[in-house]
């Protein structure tokens, strides 16, 4: 299934949507059942397992079964992770597009006006809850570069957040406030309770990422930070390039949230600011709002320059609020 942005006006401004578009007329009569339409709208809300949605529908677990088996293979909804579930593995699904449709091969207009803001749409929507009446509305927070925290690390990795700024600055204003702070400062001005939050760097260096660690739906061993990632799954990422992007509503005010840029070394966090900027589409290609969200990136040095250039995802989860 082919994915497409879906451009309309609302009021007083224009707003786009991904389309996913059906590859055949006999897959829209897939969607047209009722109970298949059911599945998925329930499914968009947040991922669930078949017996889930057995119950919550008052359907036969093999109708939802049967259903889920279609759904897939027209990919309109899609296996987000694998749990288990008293005792035995369920797998959860979860609606693939916010919208579904056919398409004829003609018919496309050019629109000069709204190519800039149409072009970042998925990295949009990720920030969309840092954005308050066209302003970035929140703290980036970089690790001190002095020897700080219980471990007495120094971050080397605070500079990376000049990277993201421009990415900010394509769809954002400046905040009348100033808007980064060391993470010892944004410690001990709380700022945890009251901001939505960016914290960059791994919580061996940076101690607010470390507050916020263990609320992350993949997170960094709390007995040894720089021993690695682990995801619900079971498995591990230890690798100095192995990067994590993860959003979640704030755990000391969920009026806020909080993303976290991060990595096992410092070359991870590049490689997570790397993925998260010039990779958005891919990225962010699964991203939903309404679910806490960790992925994580490995990145590489495609053209031998001792630099990362590029990243692969490795993992992806999505939880729900709790």
């Amino acid at each position: 299934m082919d994915r497409k942005n879906l451009v309309y006006d609302g009021d007083h401004q224009s707003l786009t949507k991904e389309i996913g578009v059906l590859e055949k007329a006999s897959h829209m009569r897939i969607l047209s059942n009722p109970v298949a339409w059911r599945i998925l709208n329930l499914l968009s809300r947040e991922p669930l397992y078949p017996s889930q949605i057995a119950k919550e529908l008052k359907i036969y677990e093999q109708s939802a079964y049967y259903y889920i088996r279609k759904l897939l293979s027209i990919g309109a909804i899609t296996h987000v992770e694998t749990s288990m579930v008293r005792g035995g593995t369920a797998k959860f699904y979860r609606t693939s597009c916010p919208a579904f449709g056919l398409e004829m091969d003609w018919g496309e207009e050019r629109i000069e006006g709204k190519k800039k803001q149409t072009k970042y749409h998925k990295v949009q929507l990720f920030f969309e809850d840092f954005i308050k009446d066209g302003s970035f509305n929140g703290l980036i927070v970089v690790g001190a570069p002095d020897p700080h925290g219980p471990y007495r690390s120094s971050s080397r990795d605070g500079h990376y957040a000049i990277h993201l700024a421009f990415l900010l600055g394509t769809f954002c204003g400046i905040p009348r406030n100033f808007s980064v702070k060391l993470d010892a400062d944004a410690k001990a001005e709380k700022v945890t309770t009251a901001e939505n939050i960016i914290s960059i760097g791994g919580p061996g260096t940076n101690i607010i990422t470390a507050e916020f660690n263990r609320f992350l739906p993949i997170r960094f061993n709390e007995n040894n930070f720089w021993s690695g990632l682990t995801s619900p799954s079971g498995k591990s990422y230890t690798l100095d390039n192995h990067g994590l992007i993860a959003k979640i509503i704030n755990p000391f005010n969920d009026n806020s949230h909080v993303i976290v840029l991060a990595g096992v070394r410092s070359v991870g966090t590049k490689s997570s600011i790397i993925g998260l900027t010039n990779y958005a589409d891919g990225i962010l290609r699964n991203y939903k709002k309404g679910l806490n969200w960790a992925l994580v990136v490995q990145g590489f040095d495609m053209d031998s320059d001792g630099k990362i250039d590029n990243v692969d995802i490795l993992d992806e989860v999505f939880l729900p609020f709790p």
